[in-house]
């Protein structure tokens, strides 16, 4: 496995970074405070390739690797975490779980709107009362000819009122069975398909999080994604590669808290010196470097055996459960590093601190990770 970054990592990071400077720095803060859902800086990352990075070129996607796709979305979320979430949700989870599982006509009809961000793309799988414990969901899809009538609702949505498709996974059959549910595309405008109530975050706020909600809505069986029965077991492969998501969203928001705290440390002088001399504070520099490096080699590793299309189920585990927790860690860290002024909204690493915290819980919280990674080990 080579470490070095490619140059396509390397001309994608430039990109990002030219990209951030012009339409996201300069008004990230005003998205945050107001929650908006900056729709026109996803359409322009779309143009980019950066909303189909991994889907393939015949679809109208980038047709790049998850070395390209962990570079993606960790440089967008050292500038903005929320844009880096956003991003990693549209392409793990409704346009992965669209690439992996549908028909060559649902890939035609769906891939080349969602690769370009003509559409934006959701996915359902948590309700109110099953977070952790998905298998247990109440939305249910009851088959009536050649279409299912679907009730219910799910929660914390990402892209949910914006999203113009929203893959969901619904009970079709029993109660706890892993067998007994079903995936369905759903579109925007679809009768008694609505989002409900937008929640209000402590991060991430620019991305956007509802509920949606399902009042009798009939759904052609064409939508069916995959087989019925599967859509718990597709769902759980498809989470295999979004923790790789949410790893590198959490290395992203590491880097940049990090970044931040060495220059501030440099200028901030405190009796006659530098902050950064004080050991105190390189101390607390070293073992911020130092947890990133190693956070990072976890990503790659499972990018690297996502790619080669090996089981990385424990590795992806890993790297998720690593990387969130070094993401709050690091930018609890740096808050101290910048004192009061870490304090207020004028300096960068108080929004990074805000944003860790979700890396920790969504797409499976630390502590499933750590059930997976048990679970993978002793088995």
């Amino acid at each position: 496995m080579d470490f070095n970054h490619s140059e396509n990592q390397k001309m994608i990071a430039d990109a990002i970074r030219k990209f951030g400077d012009e339409h996201i720095r300069p008004k990230m803060m005003e998205w945050d405070e107001s929650q908006e859902f900056p729709l026109d800086v996803f359409r322009k990352l779309g143009a980019m390739g950066m909303m189909g990075v991994l889907v393939p070129v015949e679809y109208g996607g980038a047709g790049l690797g998850y070395d390209e796709y962990v570079t993606v979305i960790s440089e967008i979320s050292k500038i903005d975490g929320s844009i880096g979430l956003s991003v990693a949700a549209h392409n793990s989870l409704c346009t992965g779980h669209i690439m992996l599982f549908a028909n060559g006509d649902q890939k035609k009809k769906w891939l080349p709107k969602l690769a370009s961000a003509e559409w934006i793309g959701a996915w359902g799988l948590t309700e109110t009362g099953t977070g952790s414990d998905a298998g247990n969901m109440l939305t249910t899809a009851v088959k009536d000819g050649d279409y299912y009538v679907i009730n219910g609702s799910k929660n914390f949505i990402t892209h949910g009122k914006t999203g113009n498709i929203a893959v969901v996974i619904v009970r079709t059959g029993n109660t706890g069975d892993s067998h007994g549910m079903t995936a369905f595309g759903i579109e925007k405008g679809t009768p008694g398909f609505s989002a409900g109530r937008k929640e209000n975050k402590l991060g991430m706020r620019a991305s956007e999080t509802t509920e949606l909600i399902f009042d009798n809505c009939r759904v052609h069986k064409s939508n069916i994604i995959g087989e019925v029965g599967e859509g718990f077991v597709q769902s759980m492969k498809v989470l295999d590669g979004g923790r790789i998501s949410i790893a590198a969203l959490a290395l992203g928001i590491a880097k940049g808290a990090y970044e931040a705290s060495v220059k501030y440390s440099k200028e901030r002088k405190q009796f006659g010196k530098s902050i950064s001399e004080f050991q105190a504070i390189s101390f607390k520099l070293a073992d911020m470097a130092t947890s990133i490096e190693a956070a990072e080699l976890l990503i790659y590793h499972a990018a690297d055996l996502k790619n080669r299309k090996l089981k990385m189920t424990k590795e992806s585990a890993m790297a998720k459960y690593y990387a969130s927790e070094v993401a709050v860690r690091v930018s609890t860290d740096a808050v101290q590093i910048f004192g009061g002024y870490g304090y207020t909204k004028d300096f960068p690493v108080e929004k990074y601190y805000r944003d860790s915290k979700l890396c920790t819980i969504g797409e499976g919280t630390s502590e499933i990770q750590k059930i997976v990674i048990a679970r993978e080990i002793l088995q």
